[in-house]
């Protein structure tokens, strides 16, 4: 959901207001795009204030039921990663992502961190990552702001729960 309770402006930056909320998926069902004054001009479609690009600038995702407390234990042996970065679009009509572990990843055994890892590549599909092979989300859930400085400072920001993947599709 594109949400007002992040830090990203009521305006986008041609000036068009934004709604409060973009709910862009409902009870796991698409509901609506994004749709910038530019798309809505050539679909003949209304807008709903999103940016050109057409992506989020507040995320909300709701917050599953596992807690934060237990991902160690349920892990049991695989890698626990804290931190993704450098986040694009591989493939887009196949909404698939790349990006790079930063910080605090670290190889688990028996449900406890044993060492740490260095930094990996991934690629992989959202419709995985959030479809057939997420195991769960956590209770808890993390406000990050969005540190981008390419072309401008972002005003952007999500607030997301952990996730718990398996297969999660590391390339290096």
């Amino acid at each position: 959901m594109q949400h007002r309770r992040g830090v990203a402006p009521t305006f986008q930056a041609e000036g068009f207001i934004k709604p409060a909320q973009v709910s862009l998926i409902k009870q796991g069902v698409y509901n609506q795009a994004l749709v910038s004054p530019r798309s809505a001009q050539e679909y003949g479609i209304k807008t709903n204030g999103a940016n050109s690009e057409e992506v989020p600038t507040s995320l909300d995702l709701a917050a599953g039921e596992f807690p934060q407390a237990n991902v160690l234990k349920t892990l049991d042996k695989g890698i626990y990663i804290n931190n993704l970065w450098y986040l694009n679009y591989s493939d887009r009509a196949a909404c698939r992502m790349t990006g790079m572990t930063r910080f605090a990843t670290f190889w688990v055994e028996n449900g406890e961190i044993v060492a740490p890892l260095s930094v990996m590549r991934f690629d992989e599909t959202l419709y995985h990552i959030l479809g057939d092979k997420l195991m769960a989300l956590t209770a808890e859930r993390e406000f990050i702001l969005d540190t981008s400085t390419y072309e401008a400072r972002s005003t952007g920001s999500v607030r997301l729960p952990g996730a718990l993947v398996e297969d999660f599709s590391l390339t290096l």
